[in-house]
């Protein structure tokens, strides 16, 4: 049975249709893509498939539930980690703090300034081996404002890594990267999830790094599937060179 199967989803904004009819199936233990121009509907399907927003039609099943109806924070405690475009911990926290406070999340409890983050136990250890996991450990105690972009999209990551996702959603990870920075995350998420074994669905606008990272692929193109396959399948499909890959792919 596959992880994820988002059935014939459509979804319209004051009569535009953001997306019409899309179906995908991610198998569990794959990398799955999510590609297209500006307003193609990736983020609109991602968010139908995080609870963000509500399905006109379709449904959303994932581990054999039915979550289309369901809130993100109750798709989050399903088993399903959620990264967004913008990183968002808390500037002024330490990254133990908020890794610290999204595994306390997890477990439905909120932290009391008034105590150490050690006299947590369970919570704390869990989360100095996530901030370990995306190779954070020399900056746990650094407060998040004063990290790098590419340190702020780990720190991201570890705090959806809490939920201890069977899959975890990325939305375009690479964004505001450097060069040198995208590829350095590629590789770090191939590694981290080949370690974890868990699966990954992510929207991305980097080409180039999505066909390195990727077992299989989804085109969206003004609110439709245009194509889906393995990457070889979609750099040599014509149609997608057209839309979007560009003549020269």
């Amino acid at each position: 049975m596959p992880l994820l199967e988002v059935h014939r989803v459509s979804k319209s904004f004051e009569g535009f249709r953001a997306l019409n009819d899309v179906s995908l199936t991610v198998e569990e233990g794959s990398l799955y893509a999510l590609i297209g121009p500006n307003g193609a509907g990736k983020t609109t399907l991602f968010n139908l498939i995080t609870g963000r927003y509500t399905l006109d039609a379709g449904r959303v099943v994932f581990a054999g539930q039915d979550i289309s109806h369901t809130p993100t924070h109750r798709i989050i405690h399903c088993g399903i980690g959620i990264s967004f475009q913008r990183a968002i911990p808390f500037p002024s926290m330490t990254v133990l703090e908020n890794v610290t406070l999204a595994v306390l999340a997890l477990d439905r409890k909120t932290r009391d300034f008034a105590r150490s983050l050690l006299s947590y136990g369970v919570a704390a250890t869990r989360a100095e081996e996530i901030i370990s996991w995306v190779g954070l450990d020399d900056l746990k105690r650094q407060v998040a404002a004063s990290l790098s972009q590419g340190d702020l999209k780990r720190v991201d990551i570890a705090l959806a890594l809490a939920s201890k996702p069977r899959l975890l959603l990325l939305d375009e990870p690479l964004a505001g990267l450097s060069r040198t920075e995208r590829a350095q995350m590629v590789g770090f998420i191939r590694e981290l999830l080949r370690s974890l074994g868990t699966t990954l669905l992510f929207t991305e606008h980097d080409t180039e790094a999505v066909l390195q990272l990727a077992g299989r692929i989804m085109v969206l193109h003004r609110g439709s599937v245009l194509a889906e396959g393995t990457p070889d399948e979609i750099r040599s499909h014509p149609q997608v060179q057209e839309a979007f890959l560009g003549r020269e792919a």
